[in-house]
């Protein structure tokens, strides 16, 4: 699943490639693509027609395309959700479900997704911030991002440590990646209580997430196969810095130990065990 860092390279792409052009065809190829648009397909793309894009936004792992009407197209990439800029005579892509073509006929805005869980809606009066996402919590990159009520926040919930990272009304832009590795940074174990940290444990937890976060984001990204990609269809490349997420039986790159994997609602943890001593049963 994308994270902050892969859906904001996606937004700097398509800041660069689509914003201030006028959207002059739409074409979706499959409904489900558009599934959270309730008005259906044809609906979608005579909304769009003749507007123009006039920023390129995000919200945790949520994209928006701010149009000239005062709404906005939402898009969540889901597990395998491409947002691809093309030229107008490549070839289509096999799984190929919205096209949208420009005035300038220049490149074409492509949304590809192999799995069919991510997709693109049209939020109305949504330019600012579509009401759809507006429950979602502000990710610690943002301006906005308030840090002791983040850390004030996380000490009164009654959760493990790693739960809280993933909480997207608490914070955003965090998935089970990152959260591991800003772990492993911190020495916490995920399962840790948030309410037994200290003030100065978490804020130094949150600047570890804010520093896997800035290096990810100058490495494009993580990427384990060819499903997450950038605008242009370049993978990105964090994760050959991950020091415990996917390293299973590998020597932890602190203190040699080997980095232990453990089920975690329906995924992996990844951990040291001498570095990131699990809380007592």
């Amino acid at each position: 699943m994308p994270e902050l860092p892969e859906v904001e390279t996606v937004r700097e792409g398509l800041a660069r490639w689509v914003v201030g052009r006028t959207i002059s065809a739409v074409r979706v190829g499959h409904p489900r693509a558009v599934r959270r648009h309730v008005a259906g397909s044809d609906d979608f793309a005579t909304a769009l027609t003749g507007r123009t894009i006039t920023g390129a936004d995000r919200r945790g792992k949520y994209l928006w395309l701010p149009l000239d009407s005062g709404d906005a197209i939402l898009c969540h990439l889901g597990m395998s959700g491409q947002m691809l800029v093309q030229p107008a005579d490549a070839p289509e892509e096999k799984h190929l479900h919205v096209r949208v073509d420009f005035t300038d006929g220049g490149p074409q805005l492509r949304f590809v997704d192999q799995r069919t869980f991510g997709g693109l809606s049209l939020s109305r009066d949504g330019a600012e911030l579509p009401p759809e996402i507006a429950h979602i919590a502000r990710d610690p990159v943002d301006p906005g991002f308030d840090d002791e009520a983040f850390v004030a926040a996380l000490r009164r919930k009654r959760t493990e440590v790693k739960r809280a990272l993933l909480d997207q009304t608490l914070i955003s832009g965090i998935g089970n990646i990152y959260a591991d590795e800003a772990l492993w940074r911190a020495r916490l174990h995920g399962r840790r209580a948030t309410g037994n940290l200290t003030r100065p444990l978490v804020r130094a937890l949150l600047g570890h997430v804010r520093d896997v976060l800035a290096e990810a984001l100058r490495a494009g990204g993580t990427s384990f196969d060819a499903l997450y990609v950038n605008v242009n269809g370049q993978s990105g490349y964090f994760d050959r810095s991950l020091n415990a997420y996917g390293r299973a039986d590998e020597p932890c790159p602190r203190c040699g130990t080997p980095i232990r994997r453990e089920a975690f609602m329906n995924r992996s943890s990844y951990f040291c065990p001498r570095c990131q001593r699990p809380p007592a049963s």
